[in-house]
């Protein structure tokens, strides 16, 4: 019986190790439990240190030192709460954070966003399917095993908090900040895509915070640069964009974070942005929601925000609004006084900032921050690249190919005629073609980049004819790929000829182009892959050689042929 007894121990042990150990009790369900740590630690720090806590700083390693050290000066005159980490690699990261941990009197929570892994900020990492290709997925167990994999990546970083996901319902294909960004523009389906993805998250030790409420999806303006505005009514906002919301609250959700937009039906506060709303934040996600979690504001140096409350200003009423952490203010030190200021003048009350304090210390304390954990960097690169997580990459892309309009051509391939495989928007001989040329026996390659000229796309047209099999993979090779894409006339007039001449069209794009080129939208076969990775190129390849059915389905609404749901 002991020896029985001994092995357990050793399992439960060897799987913690590998992170792999039981799902982890949900953040919010802990608040209210008594808790030493939180109190200790909370006694020990005087008033300034106190609304320190609720500001986090921008973070890199790919600056330099002098940057680098910079931040470590705020780190210890400061006593920030934490840190967002954004461009640099995992291997400097992992340094850096160890080196700023030993700095901090209190234990720095680290974020990141990392909506499709590390590589949205970090080199040498692996980067998942964008939000967008993954609301192709019908089966939302994938997505559950890539918040897991995506929450060991970031652990094994000594990152706490993922900024992820994007709950933003896409409907509006002119929107210039969230598109890709979405999992579509179904209420139930960004539902169901991210309830299992933050389950994912939360259940291997990640916070996660959901983003960006009340609701980003319908906006055509880039919070980033102007200050949007939703002029919706509230029951519209209630029954649409808030419904992920308020339906990921009720299941667990760890974080929130606050989008910049104007909203007059919610709060008729002139060119007040929703960051800075109490009747947002306090009223309707507190209050109304129910929400307990901690609320992060959208990143404080945006113009969204800062355009009309300028010097610091949008810090206090950020705090004043409800919002537990103010994320990259754009002067912490001048912040931190002014929240002091509003305090003395009885703009914001010492107890609520102490609520928010005991939350963020409460966060700490969930993310194991009480205790003395090692960031270890022997072969790093090897457990960031694990076959687990390759593997599953690689299912996640074969189940988001769609299939439009028709089979016919796929149905009717040939591996024995001459066939021209023609890939658009790179210079190089793309994957997509690499994997196809053990199929086609008779197969002539043609590499077109996007700025081809009008000389190249004639010759290209002379080689081609109906009575050819004619396969053409358009190509978004840029890492932010928009609803239109960057190619010029000639090439554009090159795809519609090729769609007269009854070619196969895989698209490695986001969706909405289909609304700039809707011949290639009435192409009679269509593979749809909505991004160009690596990845996605194989997986059309096995689709398009019948070595996998396609099970994905159209995510969003393109026009009245090809609509939500579509998919072969």
């Amino acid at each position: 019986m002991r020896k029985l007894v001994f092995c357990f121990i050793i399992s439960i042990l060897l799987l913690h190790s590998l992170g792999l150990s039981a799902q982890q009790k949900p953040f919010i369900y802990e608040l209210d439990q008594p808790n030493a740590w939180v109190d200790s630690i909370f006694k020990k720090l005087n008033r300034k240190q106190r609304i320190a806590q609720l500001f986090f700083v921008r973070a890199h390693t790919d600056k330099g030192k002098a940057y680098e050290d910079s931040i470590a000066r705020v780190i210890r005159k400061e006593k920030i709460g934490g840190l967002v980490f954004f461009q640099g690699g995992p291997g400097r990261q992992l340094h850096l954070t160890k080196r700023y941990q030993q700095l901090a009197r209190v234990p720095l929570l680290i974020a990141m966003d990392a909506e499709w892994g590390l590589g949205m900020r970090l080199d040498s990492t692996m980067s998942y399917p964008y939000q967008m290709t993954l609301g192709a997925i019908q089966n939302e167990n994938l997505m559950e095993k890539m918040g897991r994999e995506i929450a060991y990546d970031l652990k094994r970083l000594g990152v706490h908090i993922n900024f992820a996901p994007v709950v933003d319902i896409n409907n509006n294909p002119k929107n210039p900040v969230i598109g890709f960004r979405s999992f579509g523009d179904d209420k139930l389906q960004v539902t169901r895509k991210a309830g299992a993805y933050m389950k994912g998250m939360q259940d291997k030790g990640i916070l996660v915070s959901l983003k960006h409420f009340p609701g980003h999806g319908d906006t055509d303006v880039d919070s980033h640069y102007d200050l949007p505005q939703l002029n919706f009514g509230r029951v519209r906002l209630d029954s649409l964009e808030i419904f992920p919301f308020k339906e990921l609250i009720k299941n667990g959700a760890s974080g929130m974070m606050v989008a910049h937009m104007n909203i007059p039906t919610l709060d008729a506060s002139p060119n007040l942005p929703s960051t800075l709303s109490k009747p947002i934040v306090n009223v309707i996600l507190k209050n109304d929601l129910g929400f307990k979690g901690l609320v992060f504001s959208d990143a404080m140096n945006m113009k969204g925000v800062v355009k009309f409350f300028p010097n610091g200003e949008a810090d206090v009423r950020a705090l004043i609004a409800g919002n537990d952490v103010l994320e990259l203010s754009e002067n912490s030190k001048r912040g931190i006084k002014l929240v002091r200021k509003a305090i003395r003048k009885k703009r914001l009350s010492w107890e609520q900032i102490n609520v928010s304090v005991k939350k963020v210390l409460a966060a700490k304390y969930w993310a194991g921050l009480h205790q003395n954990v090692q960031l270890n960097p022997a072969n790093l690169y090897e457990d960031l690249h694990r076959p687990s997580a390759r593997a599953l990459n690689q299912e996640l892309a074969d189940a988001a190919v769609t299939v439009l309009n028709s089979r016919k051509l796929i149905d009717d391939l040939d591996p024995n005629k001459k066939t021209v495989i023609l890939s658009l928007g790179s210079a190089q001989t793309t994957v997509f073609q690499q994997e196809l040329r053990s199929y086609f026996k008779q197969a002539e390659f043609i590499c077109l980049d996007k700025s081809a000229s009008a000389q190249q796309v004639e010759e290209v047209l002379t080689q081609i004819s109906p009575d050819m099999q004619i396969i053409v993979s358009i190509h978004d090779s840029r890492k932010r790929p928009a609803a239109v894409l960057d190619y010029n006339a000639d090439l554009l007039r090159l795809m519609n000829r090729s769609v007269e001449n009854g070619a196969l069209i895989s698209l490695f794009a986001n969706p909405y182009t289909l609304i700039q080129l809707p011949e290639i939208a009435k192409a009679q076969t269509l593979v749809l892959n909505y991004q160009n990775s690596e990845e996605m190129q194989k997986a059309a390849v096995k689709v398009i050689t019948k070595a996998i059915p396609s099970k994905g389905k159209l995510p969003v609404n393109i026009n009245a042929s090809l609509k939500n749901g579509d998919g072969l």
